[in-house]
Parts: structure tokens; C-alpha cells; sequence
């Protein structure tokens, strides 16, 4: 259903200002991403999970019918080879955790688990409540479902083994949604914001918030949706995009 990306990396002219902004939800700076590059994107691609491992990126995509399991070269945004969710369920989060990939569904109650190499599907595991965003955390998988609550999985039976609730200025953050797990900690892109923050996993407080906002231009937002999609580069660069945008984007984070 998707066209394979174009594949020339197109540099961006104008750096984003790594200026503070002030974050209306809390006391946290929220610095903006330094942006070094744009990539091209599907625009098509209702992105719900996004990650880079062994120099692939691979991309889980949403909507009930229609949603995907991916793999991209990082450098092109082009599609390398993707396979459909079954039963028509409607794809969120995805994470790498060695030879299998984990996709969550929203609400379909399962997690399903795909062979790394040949992305075939493996299993389907049940799985309680909603399922938004998901990564690797030093052996430990970390879900959200849209509430301010991490969850912790067994990476290899899918089992919850604890919780940790997620606050700001001791105020809960609701509507956490796509993770990336880098360094101890875990990034999560707030739904319905440019707001993304880190969190710390042990006692749940946020420690960085940055503002993404502003990433494509007035014309490019008009037919995409919301910031969603986290995937660590390497050192403090990452990739970030949103579901059916045009455009993924190369950026420095504050470590």
C-alpha cells in the first residue's frame, strides 16, 4: 500500500535555534532539537513506532487495516521490505529486543512478536489494556497506554513485571505515547503535543522536556498528523517524525 521513499537525504539549510523555551507544563526547560538533517518519509506511514538497530530502522505503522511492520534504510527513508499486521489490527509501538521485534496493538488486547530476520510473525501474546508506545531498557521492555503509567515486560514471555507512574513538577503526564529507551533512560512523545520528555525509569520524574514544535512547515502540517516517532541515532543524535509526515528529521537532543 506504501511507495518505497525517495532516497537522496536532502540537508537543512537553516538550523533549528537551540534556544530554552519555557514548558507550559511545568518548571522543566524545554530546549528545541538541533536540527542537521531531513529525510524523506511516507506520508502515507501512520507512524507508531520507530527504531534503529544494527543500521536498520525499522518502523511500526497504525490504523486498523492498514498497519505495517517495516524496515527502512536510515540514511534514505527508503522501504526496504514491510509485511501487514494480521487480523487487521491496528498497530502502535515497536521495539528490537534480539532476534525478535515486539509490536503492540491499541486495543485488539494481543502483542505480537515477529522473527528479526525473516519478519515473520511468531506469536501472538495477550496482553492487558491499551498499547501506545514500547522499548528496550536494558533487558527490561517499558509500554505505555496512553495514561501517565510505564509498564515493564519480560522480553521473552511479554509478562507485566512492575510499574512506574511518570510526573512532571510531581504533577502525573498523561497521554505518553511513542518510547525510545536510550542511556538508562526513556524518551516519550506526550500525544497531541511537540512536547517530548525524558523520564527517569526508577522514580518516574520527568528530568528534560524539548520542544519539537515547528518541525515542518505550515504547509506540510496541513496533511500530517501528530509528532510521533523516536529513534536513537547514536551520542545525542536521533531521528524524529510523526504520523503521515513527509519528512523525518536528524536532530541533536540534550543528553
Amino acid at each position: 500500500m506504501a511507495a518505497a521513499l525517495a532516497t537522496a537525504l536532502v540537508a537543512v539549510v537553516v538550523l533549528a535555534s537551540c534556544g530554552t523555551a519555557p514548558d507550559p507544563a511545568g518548571s522543566v526547560p524545554a530546549p528545541r532539537p538541533q536540527v542537521l538533517a531531513a529525510i524523506p518519509h511516507d506520508p502515507s506511514a501512520f507512524t507508531q513506532g520507530l527504531e534503529i538497530d544494527g543500521g536498520t530502522l525499522y518502523e511500526g505503522t497504525g490504523l486498523a487495516g492498514r498497519s505495517q511492520l517495516r524496515e527502512l534504510d536510515p540514511a534514505t527513508g527508503a522501504l526496504r521490505r514491510a509485511v501487514p499486521l494480521p487480523g487487521g489490527y491496528f498497530g502502535e509501538g515497536i521495539t528490537v529486543a534480539g532476534d525478535r521485534i515486539w509490536q503492540l496493538t491499541w486495543k485488539d488486547g494481543v502483542a505480537l512478536e515477529w522473527d528479526r530476520a525473516t519478519l515473520a510473525l511468531r506469536r501472538e501474546v495477550p496482553m492487558s489494556g491499551e498499547g501506545w508506545g514500547l522499548c528496550d531498557l536494558d533487558g527490561r521492555l517499558v509500554r505505555s497506554d496512553g495514561t501517565p503509567t510505564l509498564r515493564f515486560h519480560d522480553p521473552a514471555t511479554f509478562a507485566v513485571t512492575g510499574t512506574v507512574d511518570v510526573t512532571l513538577d510531581g504533577e502525573p503526564v498523561p497521554d505518553l505515547n511513542e518510547l525510545e529507551c536510550v542511556g538508562g533512560q526513556v524518551w516519550a512523545n506526550v500525544w497531541r503535543t511537540d512536547r517530548i520528555v525524558r523520564i527517569d525509569p526508577g522514580s518516574g520524574a520527568v528530568t528534560a522536556v524539548v520542544d519539537a514544535s515547528g518541525l515542518l512547515t505550515p504547509q506540510e502540517s496541513a496533511g500530517a498528523d501528530v509528532l510521533n516517532g523516536i529513534a536513537h541515532v547514536g551520542g545525542d543524535e536521533y531521528l524524529l517524525t510523526g504520523k503521515l509526515w513527509p519528512r523525518m528529521f536528524r536532530v541533536r537532543l540534550p543528553s
